[in-house]
């Protein structure tokens, strides 16, 4: 991995941890934070997809192999930020998995699995970190979750139900928070065109279902969060609902 010196930005001078950094939103997270002058630490199961992802960022970049349903895995992350940038300002916990269809007709070794990568995963990545900001009296702590979160919808219930719990852990802990000046909030996306819809980097069909609107790109899911992260520090985005123009739910 080639390390480089960061870009001037919004993000300079700051440093990231984002989970689930090997693919899709979580990368389009790294590479918008570190155009912006970010230092990242990037976490997700494949070594060798996030030194892919690492070595195209322009900015500097360390990474953590490993999957977050074992807590020691977002422990070792915070340990790098802190050893080898110093500091740790923002948490991004993105990493999550997917399975929609009848409950009935769902395993349950892939409920527990999902469970413990979507709602326990992202708790122990703020459990980790959370006594650093709250030490540094300053540090954003941003949730990917989802429009499932927000609506019940019964074609994933599983998913819907762990994206559920993580905006009422949000929305919990961002009142625990309070005073403290570290914020908390969550960003809601709607039908994402990337690999947890079938639509690898660069695939056929993105483009026309972005013209038709009913898709919108991880992209477009870094924009906002980096519009969340960049608010003057007396302002909190709490929730953020990002959805494709003619998405229909």
């Amino acid at each position: 991995m080639t390390i480089t010196d960061a870009p001037g930005g919004r993000m300079q001078g700051r440093v990231a941890l984002i989970t689930g950094a090997s693919s899709g939103i979580g990368r389009s997270y790294a590479h918008a934070l570190s155009a912006e002058g970010a230092e990242l630490v990037l976490v997700g199961r494949s070594e060798e997809r996030l030194r892919l992802v690492s070595d195209a960022l322009p900015g500097p970049s360390r990474i953590v192999a490993g999957d977050v349903s074992r807590a020691a895995v977002s422990e070792e992350a915070v340990r790098v930020a802190l050893a080898e940038f110093g500091r740790l300002d923002d948490v991004l916990a993105n990493a999550g998995l997917y399975t929609g269809g009848d409950f009935v007709d769902t395993d349950p070794a892939t409920i527990e699995h999902l469970v413990s990568v979507n709602v326990f995963g992202a708790m122990a990545t703020v459990r980790a970190a959370l006594p650093h900001l709250i030490a540094a009296g300053t540090g954003d702590v941003l949730v990917t979750s989802s429009v499932s979160g927000h609506q019940d919808i019964h074609w994933e219930p599983v998913y819907s139900a762990t994206k559920h719990a993580m905006q009422s852990f949000v929305h919990t802990l961002r009142r625990q928070l309070v005073g403290s000046g570290v914020r908390a909030g969550a960003v809601a996306p709607g039908v994402v065109l990337n690999e947890l819809w079938g639509f690898a980097e660069g695939a056929d069909g993105v483009a026309q279902k972005v013209g038709d609107r009913t898709g919108i790109r991880s992209e477009d899911v870094a924009d906002a969060v980096l519009f969340m992260l960049t608010r003057p520090r007396h302002v909190t985005i709490r929730d953020l609902v990002i959805l494709p123009t003619d998405q229909e739910i």
